[in-house]
């Protein structure tokens, strides 16, 4: 069930006036059922492995909880075994399997396991994260073990975030669970407006743009170097308003029902860094990545050669975290060689250049900083998009070989639709920018302001917004 979809719709209805109709104690039976129902509307037999981490972390937290000294490092390692032990069949063993199979025959080897014929789990990445984030919190005492099996449940399934984030830590979501949240006017329609700038990002933005990137990355040796830099920059934005619009769509979800998620975005494009932009980015999968991976490894607390190579291991566990293939560390280790990248030229042009912190030059260089990254992070997101490794170094190698406009500047979108696409994205990081910066207060409008801004959204959803049932969000492969 996708929330671009009627039927989600329809479904939120239900469950939104189901949850406020019935007794405070009854809420949580309907949000488990109608979350297990929301998952197994995707294919239904894998709710069983939802089950399993569910029982396995809901014990393995009692027991950590509980037990003293080696035993509750003993039940900790148990429980990350289990989590990882599932993510690794279903997500990695037949992207280790083919290169264990290629390592063989190349070294003429035979090699006889073949790879198992399976659908990944939709948002296994995710709801296995959010589990984690439990048990390790529980393990060093930051939360107390949850003995309501039916909360525990609906801390990992919870619909609104289940299958593409953000990845919660227990001390958010599940204290939550155990409040009683009555119907709130303000709460109900600032979640609604948050839902429906989401769909706008998502059905107005990103799926428009997926039409050129489809087009070109499909068969990228079919289009000319200006078809490849379009489709590189369309796809930046069209990744950023597919995921942003989702996170949009189930914070707002979670805050009409009285619940708060933890954002996810930050006008990542307008970081002046790319370690700027990785905090303003996925925040929750870069918070979970600081707090369970970067730090026990020593974070920055260490020689300089370990921090470089605590980096590039975060970051490539990262892009494989993203997806079991190749693309993917290398888009994680680009960023990763980004950020030592920079603080070793830093650290270089701090020492020879001075720049004044005001005035022309001072704004001049934020700029240049800021078009930097935002290119460079465009760079890796073509590793990141490509269908494999040869569509991806044929686009790195032809981005300048043939800048001529021979082909369609709409690509298959049509030149009005791109001029409409692109005129949506400067509103939409205009609007954002305005609201971060508080110059204008929409809550403290006149009603007449507030409401045509709603209602041009809404037009704007309706006329230009693309409604397909196979429009899919890009992180639910994740």
């Amino acid at each position: 069930m996708l929330f671009n979809s009627w039927q989600f719709a329809i479904y939120f209805i239900v469950v939104t006036a189901a949850y406020f109709a019935l007794p405070y104690r009854a809420r949580w039976v309907l949000l488990l059922a109608a979350s297990c129902y929301f998952y197994m509307a995707f294919i239904p037999v894998y709710i069983l492995i939802l089950l399993f981490t569910i029982l396995i972390d809901y014990g393995a937290g009692i027991l950590i909880e509980n037990a003293q000294g080696e035993r509750r490092r003993f039940y900790l390692i148990g429980s990350i075994i289990a989590n990882v032990g599932v993510l690794a069949i279903f997500k990695y063993f037949n992207f280790l399997n083919g290169n264990f199979a290629a390592l063989a025959s190349a070294i003429g080897w035979n090699y006889p396991v073949e790879n198992l014929a399976m659908i990944l789990p939709i948002g296994l990445s995710f709801h296995t994260f959010q589990s984690l984030s439990y048990t390790i919190e529980v393990y060093r005492g930051r939360h107390k073990a949850e003995r309501h099996l039916g909360l525990f449940a609906l801390y990992v399934m919870f619909y609104p975030q289940l299958v593409a984030g953000p990845i919660e830590r227990p001390q958010n979501v599940l204290p939550q669970f155990h409040e009683q949240h009555d119907f709130d006017y303000d709460r109900v329609t600032s979640g609604l407006k948050l839902m429906a700038w989401g769909l706008f990002k998502k059905v107005v933005i990103a799926d428009r743009l997926a039409v050129v990137v489809n087009a070109v990355y499909g068969d990228p040796t079919s289009h000319t170097s200006f078809a490849l830099i379009m489709a590189t920059y369309f796809f930046a934005y069209q990744i950023y308003c597919d995921f942003s619009g989702y996170s949009d769509i189930a914070l707002g979800a979670a805050r009409v029902m009285g619940f708060r998620l933890m954002e996810n975005f930050n006008q990542p494009y307008l970081s002046q860094s790319v370690s700027e932009f990785w905090r303003r980015w996925h925040i929750s999968l870069s918070t979970w990545f600081r707090d369970y991976l970067y730090i026990p490894l020593g974070g920055n607390r260490v020689a300089k050669w370990r921090w470089y190579l605590n980096t590039m291991i975060v970051f490539m566990v990262s892009g494989l975290w993203h997806g079991a293939s190749w693309n993917f560390v290398i888009w994680g280790a680009l960023h990763g060689l980004y950020i030592v990248g920079a603080v070793l030229i830093g650290g270089l042009l701090s020492r020879t250049v001075s720049v004044p912190q005001s005035g022309p030059l001072a704004w001049t260089s934020r700029a240049f900083n800021t078009l930097l990254t935002f290119h460079l992070v465009a760079f890796a997101w073509i590793f990141f998009r490509a269908a494999n490794l040869a569509d991806a170094w044929y686009i790195v190698t032809h981005l300048f070989s043939d800048l001529q406009l021979r082909s369609n500047l709409g690509l298959g979108l049509g030149i009005v639709p791109a001029l409409i696409v692109v005129t949506c994205i400067l509103f939409m990081e205009g609007v954002q920018y305005v609201h971060r910066n508080g110059w204008i207060n929409l809550a403290g409008q006149p009603g007449w302001a507030r409401w045509s801004f709603y209602y041009m959204i809404v037009a704007m959803i309706v006329l230009f917004g693309v409604m397909q049932s196979e429009a899919q969000f890009i992180y639910f492969q994740f």
